[in-house]
C-alpha cells in the first residue's frame, strides 16, 4: 500500500530583510511517521515550522494539508485542521494552573465537531490528559500554577495543549532541549503512543542520539536549504552533512 501524504511543503521560500531563511524547501509528511527535521543553529528549521503553521507567510511556494492549500491561513485555523505545534519557549497561560491550561483547546471548535460537542467535564478531561503524559494526580501537580512548573513539565504541558486539540499531525520544537536524560527516557514513550495511536509527529531537536532512536526518516536543512533527506543511518554518513555539523553532534551519535 502506497504511503499517504498529509502535509506537503512545496518550494517554499522565506526572507527577511536580506536574510533568506527558507531557499526553495519542500518536504513530504507520511501519515503515520515521525519525521525528523534537524541542522544548525540558524539554519531554517523553526522558520519552516512557522510558515508550516502560519505565523509566518512565505514568500513564495505553499503548504497543503491533505492535498488542500492551507498556505496564508491563520495559525487558529490551521490549528482547527488538526496541525498543532509546540514552541522552543514555553507559551503558557502563566497565571492559569496547568489543567485550566488545557481548557482553551478542549473548547476548539475542532473538539467540538469530534466529539459532537458531548465532551463532559471539561476540567477532568484536561486532568485525565495532563496524568496520561506525566503529571502525578496525587500530588496535585495539574492544579499547580504554570509559572511555578519546572521544566520538564512546561514541555509535557506543551504537549498536552496540543493533545487537546485532538490532531492529526503535532510538530515538535526541540521538546527535548534542557531536559535530562532521565525527563527525556520519560518522554520518549510518550511520542512512541501518539504515533502508535495513529498522530502523524515532526519533530526539531539537536538531541541527535535520542531523536534518531524515534524518527523514521530525517530531513537536514543548512543556510536555509535541503541539504540531505533519508533514514537517519544514512543521512549521518554524508559528508555534507558532517560538514555542516563540524563533526560534533553526528560523532556523539555514533558513539
Amino acid at each position: 500500500m502506497a504511503e499517504e501524504v498529509l502535509l506537503q511543503v512545496k518550494n517554499a521560500t522565506k526572507s527577511f530583510g536580506g536574510v533568506k531563511a527558507v531557499v526553495d524547501v519542500s518536504l513530504s509528511l507520511f501519515k503515520g511517521e515521525i519525521l525528523g527535521m534537524i541542522g544548525p543553529n540558524g539554519s531554517g528549521k523553526t522558520t519552516l515550522v512557522n510558515l508550516i503553521t502560519g505565523f509566518v507567510k512565505p514568500d513564495s511556494g505553499e503548504v497543503l494539508f491533505k492535498d488542500k492549500r492551507i498556505t496564508g491561513l491563520q495559525p487558529h485555523k490551521i490549528a482547527n485542521l488538526g496541525i498543532t505545534r509546540t514552541f522552543q519557549i514555553m507559551r503558557p497561560y502563566h497565571s492559569l494552573s496547568a489543567f485550566k491550561n488545557l481548557i482553551v483547546p478542549l473548547y476548539s471548535p475542532r473538539v467540538r465537531r469530534s466529539t459532537g460537542g458531548r465532551l463532559g467535564d471539561r476540567d477532568a478531561v484536561a486532568i485525565d490528559i495532563l496524568e496520561e503524559i506525566g503529571f502525578e494526580r496525587d500530588a496535585y501537580v495539574p492544579y499547580k500554577i504554570a509559572s511555578s512548573l519546572p521544566l520538564g513539565y512546561l514541555k509535557r504541558l506543551e504537549l498536552a495543549r496540543c493533545i487537546a486539540m485532538r490532531p492529526e499531525i503535532i510538530i515538535c520544537d526541540e521538546i527535548f532541549s534542557g531536559l535530562s536524560m532521565a525527563e527525556i527516557a520519560t518522554m520518549v514513550p510518550l511520542l512512541e503512543k501518539l504515533q502508535m495511536q495513529g498522530t502523524t509527529i515532526m519533530m526539531i531537536e539537536h538531541r541527535l542520539r535520542e531523536l534518531f532512536r524515534l524518527v523514521n526518516r530525517v530531513i537536514v536543512l543548512n543556510f536555509g536549504e535541503k541539504l540531505a533527506e533519508g533514514i537517519p543511518e544514512e543521512v549521518i554518513e554524508k559528508p555534507d552533512v558532517r560538514e555542516a555539523y563540524l563533526g560534533t553532534e553526528v560523532d556523539n551519535v555514533r558513539d
